[in-house]
């Protein structure tokens, strides 16, 4: 089964369980920790992925770095994946645990990239705008500051990206002078 099958039904499972359960908030602050751990230290996911490493280290891993705040639930997750050696797909589950949490709560997820920090009056003229593009009504921005963009931002909605940065105007503006539409006088 591929990893996108098998992240999708695990996801919807503790989704399910969690809700059930009464402990989404918890179940969801341990898969943000754990994407947070993969995000800032790549040799954990590649410990997960590893065959060699046995089921119990990945499993005493998790423990060690979560054990202490992580909700029971996931705890028992997490072991019942790592027995089944399908840790390869914890990190994968737990981001479409994330995007399936926000599609049962009505959230739009936004990307922003800005040369500065957003103000308070930018944060929600760019929330409007996203309400708009999605017609969800809540909304959370992931701010990243870019500088090679120079000037303007970029919007990421889903699938479609609003590009109004200064590079990438001059990228278009690049791509334009290079199909070279010349006029032969002779």
């Amino acid at each position: 089964m591929s990893q996108i099958k098998v992240a999708t039904r695990y996801a919807k499972a503790i989704l399910d369980l969690a809700i059930e359960r009464n402990v989404l908030d918890a179940v969801v602050g341990d898969m943000k920790g754990l994407l947070s751990i993969a995000a800032q230290n790549r040799g954990f996911g590649l410990a997960l992925a590893n065959p060699i490493i046995t089921f119990d280290k990945k499993f005493n891993i998790l423990k060690a770095l979560l054990g202490k705040s992580a909700n029971e639930i996931s705890m028992t997750f997490f072991d019942l994946v790592t027995r089944k050696n399908r840790s390869s797909a914890l990190i994968s589950t737990a981001q479409e645990f994330l995007r399936q949490y926000n599609e049962h709560k009505g959230i739009q997820v936004a990307e922003v990239t800005t040369t500065i920090p957003l103000t308070a009056i930018l944060r929600k003229q760019f929330e409007e705008i996203v309400k708009e593009i999605s017609g969800l009504q809540k909304v959370e921005l992931v701010e990243k500051i870019d500088k090679n963009l120079i000037g303007g931002f970029i919007l990421k909605v889903n699938d479609k990206q609003l590009d109004d940065s200064i590079s990438g105007k001059l990228r278009n503006m690049r791509m334009k002078f290079n199909q070279r539409y010349f006029v032969k006088l002779y």
